[in-house]
């Protein structure tokens, strides 16, 4: 129950929510609707390189164009996905659940390098299981491990490769529930699978949990305990979220899906932890409990979930009240904001008119321009010059005069 169905293994991706926020993909590659496979994977290759967010650090826009082209890259790269766009738009990828899902065992070097960043970056992507593992498993060529009830087993594995574990239980055990969890400290990527016994005697994948990161540690779960149960898909809404902070709150509870098993029968049911880091193995501990022994946790756990799914219904509500009175705050805070430069600039036009009023200031006089100093009119330069030169000269000769009067005596 924890998981989803082998052929329901995609779900929601990395997609903008609505397609007018969505680009033509042949436009984001800048290929022609004609190209080649080859052509269409060298162009995207070249674009992934050139908006590499190590390349630009400074440029924040720079993840969410290598995250458009990617995703473009994830339509026109697979041909029926290729088809179905070509035919109706994105509402035929909409419609067939459009993924990031990548099988590592079909990927180079480069392009695994790039999954892992993606997936350092944030991105929720789904890898699909190795074709291998699965023909394995329906072969019956699988060493499965017992696993007790109450206990747990600690190991390390390989990537793209799955241990498998048995869990018997009896008829009382499985009408109690049964909870199979995995955890790790390392914070590996891992997927947590169920597998059904097929006809043919091997094992047929059923559900799959992805692990997700819980504090410290990531971890997966499946819960067979008799009422519905839900998982929490991270990849829901993702790219919408990344590009709204505020959708990250809203649309969280959206990516709450029903667990499709919500019980087990008597019998041994296999179990597997896949190995989902893209370059090292995943270190993991699995345990199987019987809910029996956790009594009160499992009302909590009934009781916590209808609460969520009330909160979820809640939130779609007050999204539509706050995104209204969000706009109305943004008229009133611009206003606001226009009011206040109009009385800023206004007082300032009024400081400047009255800082004109200072004695300094040339004023007109009397049809002539003074400085506003003296109530008078002042001589011009050169009559000044004139009336010392003659005060000078009369002192002179009167001087002189007195002096020879006092000689010929």
């Amino acid at each position: 129950m924890g998981g989803s169905k082998m052929e329901e293994e995609t779900s929601s991706s990395v997609a903008p929510s609505a397609a007018a926020n969505r680009r033509d993909p042949y436009e984001v590659l800048n290929v022609s609707r004609d190209s080649s496979d080859q052509e269409i994977k060298s162009a995207y290759r070249k674009l992934a390189l050139k908006y590499h967010p190590d390349k630009n650090a400074s440029n924040p826009e720079a993840s969410e164009l290598f995250k458009e082209v990617a995703y473009s890259y994830n339509i026109l790269s697979d041909p029926e996905k290729r088809r179905q766009y070509d035919n109706a738009g994105f509402e035929a990828i909409d419609a067939d659940g459009t993924d990031m899902e990548i099988d590592l065992s079909n990927l180079g070097t480069v392009n695994t390098m790039f999954a892992a960043l993606f997936s350092k970056l944030g991105v929720p992507i789904k890898t699909t299981i190795s074709a291998n593992v699965l023909e394995d498993a329906l072969s019956g060529n699988v060493t499965v491990k017992p696993l007790p009830l109450g206990s747990s087993v600690s190991g390390k594995v390989e990537k793209q490769s799955a241990h498998f574990f048995g869990v018997n239980v009896t008829e009382e055990q499985a009408q109690a529930g049964i909870i199979v969890r995995v955890t790790s400290a390392t914070q590996s990527k891992f997927k947590l699978l169920y597998f059904e016994q097929d006809n043919g005697g091997g094992y047929n994948l059923a559900l799959q949990e992805e692990s997700e990161k819980t504090g410290k540690v990531t971890s997966a779960g499946m819960y067979f305990l008799h009422f519905q149960v839900y998982r929490m898909d991270s990849s829901v809404n993702a790219l919408a979220m990344a590009k709204d902070p505020e959708a990250a709150f809203f649309k969280r509870l959206e990516g709450l899906q029903p667990c499709e098993v919500s019980e087990l029968k008597a019998g041994t049911h296999i179990f597997a932890v896949y190995g989902d880091n893209f370059f090292k193995t995943a270190s993991y501990t699995i345990e199987a409990l019987c809910s029996a022994t956790y009594e009160s946790s499992t009302h909590k756990l009934k009781d916590i979930e209808q609460q969520i799914l009330r909160k979820r219904t809640e939130l779609r509500q007050f999204e539509t009240e706050y995104r209204k009175a969000l706009a109305q705050y943004q008229e009133v805070s611009n206003r606001y904001n226009q009011e206040k430069q109009n009385v800023e600039e206004l007082l300032k036009q009024r400081d400047n008119i009255q800082s004109s009023f200072t004695a300094g200031r040339p004023v007109v006089v009397g049809g002539k321009v003074g400085n506003g100093n003296n109530s008078r009119e002042e001589s011009s330069p050169s009559e000044e010059d004139g009336k010392d030169k003659s005060s000078k000269k009369r002192w002179f000769n009167l001087n002189l005069k007195g002096y020879n009067d006092k000689k010929s005596t």
